[in-house]
């Protein structure tokens, strides 16, 4: 009896260029025991009551552009793919990344 047969294959995006693209500069990330969640946010230049606002309660309300749930499977791929993307682009425009804290 043969057992299953596998199959190799590589997804590719099927991008039909409905979907609109959405700037972000901002991600905040989340996790449950299931799954990992990103929430992308535009952050726009604060105007002087938006720094006073800060200023007294410590918050900069960011508009959330997309909310991405990734069951926790996909993260290691996704970290990796990253790391290699933001090295390739490294070295490719000798920029350096400055170090900073992770929200």
């Amino acid at each position: 009896m043969n057992g299953p047969k596998q199959i190799n294959f590589t997804i590719v995006p099927d991008d039909d260029r409905t979907q609109a693209r959405v700037y972000a500069n901002f991600c905040a990330i989340a996790h449950t025991p299931f799954d990992f969640t990103l929430t992308f946010c535009e952050v726009m230049p604060l105007s002087e009551h938006d720094v006073r606002n800060a200023e007294a309660d410590h918050v900069v309300r960011a508009p959330v552009r997309a909310k991405v749930v990734l069951p926790i499977q996909v993260m290691p791929g996704l970290i990796s793919a990253l790391q290699e993307h933001v090295r390739l682009f490294a070295e490719s425009s000798h920029e350096s990344w400055p170090k900073g804290p992770v929200h």
